[in-house]
């Protein structure tokens, strides 16, 4: 290996992520990612945490009820990235705007569809097509509203729950996530709970969600008064008359409101965070990045393992190119959560078939910065952010988001990159089908020493290569015990 002195310095000194890392400190930051995917105002799932844990304790929760809350109220976004790709596929346009914009809606009101709903869905509905396709659609979805609401609400749910389960956060909190679409009447969504049925928790999620989502559109007097048209049909009376006097003493806003700032409004939440807050030990923090990774590679079917497939390959080079075990982990964590920047595409853009317009390109071109800036937010995550935020620029200075240069890049940005372009060759694209081995190598070739690092690429050669070799191995240990097992015994 050529490696660099002072990059080798580097990846000695530098500690992969600070000791004291909290579990609230690493949600809350990374709540905002999920923001992105619903095309929330940011801060979003932060105003609905401090909403719903004040409501929570004027109904005076215990200790236990309090932390299961808090945590589902940061979370209860996790699984919405699950049904992007087909929320774009119903409507024919950007899911996150369909997404924004339903959640000022009442879908219950099937067959009876009020002017703003049509004029929503008139606006994001095949938006390139004619009057008389986009017409066409409308009535198809108008038709099969029913169905739509469960399969989409049900996606989002199960894959939420599962998603706080590997977390290790426990049954109360999935269960809280899965049911937060449940109405007071039975008609919400996954299971059509009714009244008490409906967890207590997903009661308050959806009241909080309501409250944020009005205020931050059209101010925190109408937020209040859907809440109370909706009484009864959508919500809890005893929620809504709690939320309406919280209203009334003014505290209920308090960093709340559109305009407030998202890191004071963080700063609220993490202290209210209930109990003493659990600090995160490396198998923990790996989850989180491993879950966030999920949430990532859920947004479309043609990358719902690229993450996880970029930090197997970062791994697999960093320990070629003899790393240390910490600057390893540190490099995985890094691949794992690069393009969480991404939930601020539409899918109408990742999911495309044919070449992208210079607006489409416009919005891949700034997944890496938001990726950056969602990451610095966890102090411990600083070059962390760096690294994830650069993994598409090159050694020229040809890629994106900021033209960096090779006196720019650190070897685990170079990495990294590496990594990344192997992941998106050997994965299907809405654009082509995955490529065999040998042409990936051959396209990547190209590009070194040019745009692609050759220490890291030639890393990534050797791991191939050990890794088909551990293959074959295993295979032919396989045939061989199974043939074995097929071989009458002598002594039989």
């Amino acid at each position: 290996m050529t490696t660099s002195a002072a990059f080798k310095a580097r990846a000695d000194h530098v500690p992969a992520a600070r000791a004291d890392l909290s579990f609230s400190e690493i949600v809350s930051a990374l709540s905002l990612a999920l923001d992105l995917t619903e095309g929330a105002l940011q801060g979003h799932a932060l105003r609905s945490c401090l909403l719903g844990m004040r409501i929570a304790s004027a109904l005076r929760f215990d200790a236990a009820q309090l932390h299961d809350l808090y945590f589902a109220l940061l979370l209860k976004d996790v699984g919405c990235s699950s049904n992007a790709a087909r929320m774009c596929q119903i409507v024919g346009g950007d899911d996150r705007a369909v997404k924004s914009g339903v959640k000022l809606e009442d879908w219950t009101s099937i067959g009876k569809p009020r002017l703003s709903t049509l004029k929503l869905l008139w606006n994001n509905v095949l938006p390139q097509a004619g009057p008389l396709d986009r017409f066409l659609r409308i009535a198809q979805i108008g038709a099969t509203q029913n169905k739509i609401n469960a399969e989409l609400i049900t996606l989002r749910c199960d894959r939420g729950a599962s998603i706080v389960r590997k977390l290790g956060l426990g049954e109360q909190v999935a269960n809280a996530v899965r049911h937060l679409d449940e109405h007071w009447d039975g008609g919400g969504y996954p299971d059509r709970l009714a009244g008490q049925q409906i967890p207590i928790a997903s009661q308050i999620l959806l009241v909080a969600q309501h409250l944020d989502v009005f205020s931050t559109e059209r101010g925190p007097e109408n937020a209040i008064a859907v809440l109370r048209q909706r009484s009864k049909a959508w919500f809890d009376p005893e929620l809504v008359a709690v939320a309406s006097a919280l209203h009334r003493d003014g505290s209920l806003w308090r960093n709340c409101l559109r305009d407030a700032d998202p890191e004071d409004t963080r700063s609220a939440v993490l202290a209210i965070e209930p109990g003493a807050d659990v600090q995160l030990g490396p198998d923990a923090i790996d989850r989180v990045c491993e879950a966030f990774a999920d949430v990532v590679d859920a947004k479309s079917p043609f990358t719902y393992r690229h993450s996880l497939g970029v930090a197997d390959a970062a791994l697999g080079i960093a320990q070629t190119m003899g790393l240390s075990a910490e600057r390893v982990h540190f490099i995985r964590r890094a691949a794992l959560l690069h393009d969480i920047g991404k939930l601020n595409v539409s899918n109408l853009i990742l999911d495309k078939p044919g070449k992208l317009d210079d607006s489409e390109w416009r919005a891949i071109l700034m997944h890496p910065a938001i990726t950056r800036r969602i990451l610095e937010r966890v102090a411990a995550f600083e070059e962390i952010a760096i690294i994830a935020g650069e993994h598409h620029e090159k050694l020229d200075g040809s890629g994106y988001p900021n033209r960096l240069a090779a006196k720019d890049l650190s070897l685990e940005s170079r990495l990294v990159a590496v990594a990344d372009i192997y992941g998106a060759l050997s994965e299907n694209r809405p654009y082509r089908d995955d490529l065999p081995l040998e042409k990936i190598i051959s396209i990547m070739s190209r590009d070194v020493p040019k745009k692609l690092d050759g220490d890291c690429f030639e890393a990534l050669l050797a791991f191939i290569h050990r890794a088909d070799r551990a293959e074959k191995a295993q295979s032919v240990s396989a045939c061989e015990s199974g043939e074995r097992a097929a071989t009458p015994s002598l002594r039989a």
